[in-house]
């Protein structure tokens, strides 16, 4: 009977335990959308440039340079896949898209062996070289 009773305060008490540390689901909800507006800002740059064209073929030079490999481009979308391969399998996704009459919207999503990068060193790594590319093409530097 007594171990009846101290099984029953043991669950009953870890129950209490566990309840009292998860968040309820509004704040699981809210937590889940700051992470993705974080990372969604990590992955996402304007560039002051309207010509999707352009940066499309600038994105697919700084993949090359940062030595990927273009998978499928599709110019109508706007839309680059490639890969990198090393001790990981890296791929990187990168859209863009026009944004007014003077931007466009550059965003890179990347995945480390089927899993979704959400380290913010890839994307920067991207970003600069791709900042540095579309400066050097506006100024016709090459």
């Amino acid at each position: 009977m007594t171990r009846s009773i101290a099984k029953v305060c043991c669950i009953i008490g870890l129950t209490a335990l566990v309840a009292g540390c998860q968040m309820d689901s509004r704040q699981q909800i809210l937590a889940m959308d700051k992470s993705q507006v974080a990372l969604r800002s990590v992955q996402t740059r304007a560039f002051d440039t309207n010509d999707v064209t352009l940066t499309v073929r600038t994105v697919i030079a700084t993949l090359q340079d940062l030595g990927f490999t273009v998978d499928k481009v599709d110019n109508t979308l706007g839309l680059v896949t490639a890969t990198k391969a090393g001790n990981f399998l890296l791929k990187m996704t990168v859209t863009v898209r026009p944004r007014g009459d003077s931007q466009v919207v550059v965003r890179a999503s990347a995945q480390r062996n089927i899993k979704a990068v959400s380290d913010a060193i890839p994307y920067q790594q991207f970003f600069d070289s791709l900042s540095q590319a579309l400066f050097l093409e506006a100024h016709d530097v090459t």
